[in-house]
């Protein structure tokens, strides 16, 4: 069992010291008494103790969160809880630093830079302390064993039975591009067949066999010879 009255030994001195200082810093930069319920009670309480209530208690509570093996805590949450728990224990160096220096030069009060940062120090660990609160009990709800095995019961899929594929009669294969009967241009007369092949030898020997109106137009022949001539000098083309 792991022992610790040193670690009780050790705080004792150090909440001591740091409780001193933030009160004095507090009182320095304007925390003091205070009656939060005025015109009912006469009630009076010193803010100067929130700081180290706030600041100290914030620290050790996110050391806990962050070094704590115990607990189920998701890896944004430790790295959350170890950077705020940085951060707190900073803070409360630079108090320290500043009120002893404050009272060690006799200042009646603290510079308005010290002020403005101290006055900070309550929003700032109460927003940090809700925010890892929430975190914590998310990471609770969502990655304990219990929840998680009821998780997985209840959004389990269900079995849907899959219907066996029907098979498809079988398709006539597709005739083959030899079998498919080929266009055969009519005969032309000869002295046509000529002065088409004569006419057009460009354009066969490139490949760009002309369009119907272009063949009416220079050789003067109607629309069925017309496309004749173009069969013919697609046939040339091809060869």
């Amino acid at each position: 069992m792991t022992r610790r009255w040193p670690l009780l030994l050790l705080a004792l001195p150090a909440g001591v010291a740091t409780w001193s200082g933030w009160v004095g810093l507090g009182e320095l930069t304007g925390f003091g008494p205070v009656k939060p319920l005025p015109g009912i009670s006469d009630f009076t309480i010193n803010t100067a103790v929130t700081l180290p209530i706030g600041v100290e208690a914030y620290a050790a509570y996110a050391l806990h969160a962050w070094l704590s093996a115990g607990e189920v805590v998701s890896t944004r949450t430790r790295r959350f809880a170890a950077w705020s728990a940085l951060g707190s224990l900073l803070l409360g160096m630079l108090g320290q630093i500043a009120y002893h220096l404050l009272a060690t030069y006799g200042m009646k009060s603290a510079p308005w830079q010290v002020t403005t940062a101290v006055a900070c120090l309550p929003v700032l660990v109460l927003g940090m302390g809700a925010a890892l609160g929430h975190m914590l009990a998310r990471d609770a709800r969502s990655l304990s064993p219990e929840v998680a095995a009821d998780e997985q019961t209840v959004g389990a899929p269900t079995v849907v039975p899959v219907a066996e594929p029907v098979e498809e009669p079988p398709t006539a294969p597709e005739p083959d591009e030899d079998d498919v009967p080929r266009y055969v241009p009519e005969a032309l007369p000869e002295d046509l067949a000529t002065q088409a092949a004569s006419r057009f030898l460009t354009d066969i020997l490139t490949g760009d066999v002309p369009g119907v109106r272009r063949i009416k137009a220079e050789l003067g022949v109607g629309q069925e010879k017309a496309q004749q001539v173009r069969a013919y000098l697609t046939t040339l083309a091809n060869v």
